[in-house]
């Protein structure tokens, strides 16, 4: 009689073994290839929930697969630990940032513990732990000597619920706060950046050579937005003095200027503007600095309110006329030059602008001949162009760019969408910038001996969200490296994303006192072989990641050669539940502890691999984990050395039991290697189905649980042991097929008439076409279909299928 499945004690034990054992830790000399496996490091927000799971799940199960392959397999975890979060709870308690960052940290280990996740958690990294922080602003310091880190005023978005600037991508296409929901406004600060866009071509040229999904590629692509043209000046009429400089990705339409537009943040609107315009001005641009950058690119709402004309006039240098010089608030300062010249018969919002304000259109491109739209944007020959007349786009293009540069007023340019990296936080619970303000000497870098700066603990968190470090005489005031007069700090912290876009490296030495990380150590585990995390992160975190691997290789403090982080990207599906994604905020969280407590961690394991294709959303459902549940207490009573529940295979059957199981190794590895992880699950099922009606083998079984240890770890580890007296299945190699055994001696034809199943012939696997066919037709049921006649197409698959067309 089989002895009884005590899942949550099974469960503990392995966990506690695997630990102890650190049967999952790994040196930087281990003599076995190396393998780089991570799943992105968490915020820690509490207990780990169904998104964790499934994202650990997967991790977890590559890193058992890759150790049983014979790799040395480097999986770390850490935590994202500094953020808003942290300092809201801190406003609405009073409990130290810190304190409450811990406690969270210890309620989502302990879940991911519980999951049977396997970590070497002595390279544990913590965002706040000030080792951390010594080693990130260290890097800052190295950034800004190499001219990557500058400070400038800007106007920057600034989250009045968060009290805080936000980067571009922390904006939501609404114009809101991804984290508050606040509207986001413009704000003239001194703001710390990282010179993000001197990698653009490097960024843009480097995605080629990932192997990540494409829908993450474009993404960075389309943000990165590399732009070729034309920047050119229009003389401004009646000012020798004045210029207005223009971009253009189409410079072989600028016979059909008929007005321009500049921003109205651009340097030379006063002096654009004349006095009898200077009011309508100044109103129009008091209202656009309170519109998010959103809400200005949008293209709904009444055009007459989102345009002002200046006075002036510029003159278009293909044609000498004079056309008019209008604020609009859909031109923004941050790309190209801030102004551009209006061709509304190429532009729909252009043409909509002209219209509204009574400017004139004129095509310069001619539409096909059954064109009904207005503005036309495609290819074709120049028109109303006079020497461009017929020309195509291209050469078009390169002959206005010639005439620009002859006449000595234009160039060839390439622009881009991507800015520089906001990096200033107005926040306490961040990675302090390590510079101070001295009267004489202006911004001076903390010294490295000096590192790292910390925040004090002793603050008062104050209603209005502002920095506590902005009214703590002892963090405020200091003085300078240079001659030791009174100085002042600075008060922002680093944008959290800082920390995220290093920490791998970490991993490869996290205990090295004297550097960030060692070079050699580097160089031993990177790129990441395998990253894990979800769609959201695409352009955040993975582009400032790549941008730090770049810059940091340039700087020699990691390899020259490294210039990417991760090598291939696994991006997971969302879990929603009733059709709508799971979050903390909507209070439809379903959290893993319920589960682990009944049918156990492998159950939910299982459910997770079960679900459907990892990179798919799913809905979650109950049913399903009861069902996987149930296929584990099947798998028991096959497996348990006491048990009885299904007999050994007879003589004359256990070959063909063997060779299954053969097939089954040879099915499931594939779909480990293709990340079909359910289909792998599905297969281990329907096998377990075929022994307990043909009968078992000791091959097969140990073969079964071999093939499942990643997925279901703690009842394999424990059947195994109890198979064979003390072995761990975790230590073992992964099994192998024979090829011979694993060969079938026949197959399943299906044949189909027109599409439906009219029989079904036993083959051989390396039947061909022709081979197919003559025995499909040969089929008495084919032949009444057939009636004498020929069939129009033979559409034939080998060996499995084949379709006769009539």
């Amino acid at each position: 009689m089989a002895s009884a499945y005590d899942i949550q004690a099974i469960e503990k034990k392995w966990q506690d073994a695997w630990a102890e054992r650190g049967t999952y830790q790994v040196e930087n000399d281990d003599p076995r290839p190396s393998f780089y496996c991570l799943c992105m490091y968490p915020y820690p927000s509490g207990q780990a929930h169904q998104g964790h799971v499934r994202n650990y799940t997967f991790g977890d199960l590559i890193v058992r697969h890759r150790t049983m392959h014979g790799y040395a397999v480097l999986s770390p975890m850490g935590f994202d630990s500094f953020g808003l979060p942290a300092e809201n709870a801190a406003l609405k308690t009073g409990t130290h940032p810190r304190i409450f960052t811990d406690a969270r940290i210890d309620e989502l280990k302990a879940s991911i513990r519980r999951l049977g996740s396997q970590y070497d958690w002595r390279r544990e990294v913590r965002s706040h732990d000030p080792q951390y922080i010594k080693w990130s602003q260290w890097i800052f310091l190295r950034l800004l000597e190499a001219g990557l880190a500058y400070r400038k005023k800007a106007p920057v978005n600034w989250c009045p619920g968060c009290q805080t600037v936000l980067a571009n991508e922390q904006v939501l296409a609404d114009g809101t706060c991804e984290r508050s929901g606040d509207v986001v406004v413009k704000r003239d600060l001194e703001q710390w950046f990282f010179k993000i866009t001197a990698y653009a071509d490097e960024l843009l040229h480097d995605l080629d050579q990932l192997d990540w999904p494409d829908r993450v590629k474009t993404m960075q692509r389309n943000w990165i937005g590399r732009s070729e043209g034309a920047e050119f000046d229009l003389a401004v009429q009646g000012r020798d003095d004045l210029k207005l400089r223009v971009f253009t990705t189409r410079p072989d339409t600028t016979f059909g200027m008929t007005y321009a537009v500049v921003a109205p943040e651009h340097p030379l609107v006063d002096e654009l503007t004349t006095d009898d315009q200077r009011d309508e001005v100044r109103q129009f641009v008091e209202r656009v600095t309170l519109e998010s950058e959103v809400e200005r690119q949008t293209t709904e709402g009444p055009l007459e309110k989102r345009g002002v004309f200046t006075g002036s006039y510029v003159v278009n240098p293909f044609n000498e006329r004079a056309v008019p010089v209008y604020l609009a608030d859909y031109v923004l300062m941050g790309y190209g030059t801030g102004a551009i010249m209006a061709v509304p018969g190429e532009d729909q919002r252009d043409w909509d602008f002209a219209q509204t304000y009574g400017l004139d259109i004129v095509r310069t491109v001619q539409p096909p001949d059954d064109w009904e739209g207005e503005a036309y944007a495609g290819d074709g020959p120049a028109i109303n162009s006079e020497w461009l007349d017929g020309l195509d786009k291209e050469t078009a293009i390169t002959k206005a760019i010639d005439f620009l540069e002859a006449k000595g007023i234009g160039t060839r340019t390439v622009n881009y969408r991507l800015r520089d990296w906001l990096v200033s936080r107005q926040r306490f619970w961040g990675c302090p910038i390590p510079v101070v303000y001295c009267p004489d000497h202006g911004v001076v870098p903390v010294a490295d001996e000096d590192l790292p700066v910390l925040a004090p603990d002793e603050v008062e968190f104050r209603p209005t969200g502002e920095s506590p470090l902005k009214f703590h005489e002892g963090f405020l005031n200091t003085t300078c490296p240079i001659d030791g007069k009174p100085a002042v700090r600075e008060t922002d912290t680093m944008d959290t994303f800082v920390d995220s876009s290093w920490y791998f490296l970490r991993f490869t030495d996290a205990w090295n006192e004297d550097r960030p990380f060692d070079k050699d150590a580097a160089s031993r585990w990177m790129p990441v072989d395998q990253y894990i995390g979800g769609i959201e992160h695409a352009i955040l975190h993975l582009m400032y990641a790549r941008f730090f691997m770049k810059a940091l290789a340039d700087l020699d403090i990691a390899p020259k050669d490294l210039r990417e982080p991760f090598e291939r990207l696994f991006t997971q599906g969302m879990i929603r539940l009733g059709g709508t994604k799971m979050s903390k905020s909507k209070g439809n969280l379903i959290t893993p502890q319920q589960f682990f407590d009944t049918v156990g961690a492998d159950a939910l394991r299982l459910h997770h691999l079960f679900m459907g294709p990892p990179a798919d959303d799913v809905d979650w459902t109950d049913a399903g984990i009861k069902g996987t549940s149930s296929f584990l207490q099947r798998l028991w009573r096959l497996a348990d050395p006491d048990g009885d529940a299904v007999p050994d295979a007879d003589e004359g059957v256990a070959l063909e039991v063997n060779r299954a199981a053969h097939r089954l190794i040879a099915r499931v590895s594939d779909e480990y290697e293709r990340w079909s992880y359910n289909t792998a699950v599905a297969a281990c099922m329907e096998f377990t189905n075929f022994l307990y009606k043909q009968g078992k083998t000791g091959f097969a079984i140990d073969s079964l649980l071999l093939l499942m240890a990643p997925m279901a770890p703690h009842v394999t580890a424990e059947l195994w042991e109890r198979r064979h007296f003390g072995e761990h299945i975790h230590e073992l190699s992964w099994p192998t097929a024979d090829p011979v055994m694993a060969a079938q001696e026949t197959v399943e034809m299906v044949v189909q008439v027109n599409g439906k199943k009219r029989d079904v012939i036993n083959v051989p696997p390396s039947i061909d076409e022709a081979e197919m066919e003559a025995l499909a037709r040969s089929s008495p049921k084919v032949q009444e279909l057939l009636d004498g006649a020929h069939p129009k197409r033979v559409i034939a698959k080998p060996p499995r299928l084949i379709n006769i067309v009539l």
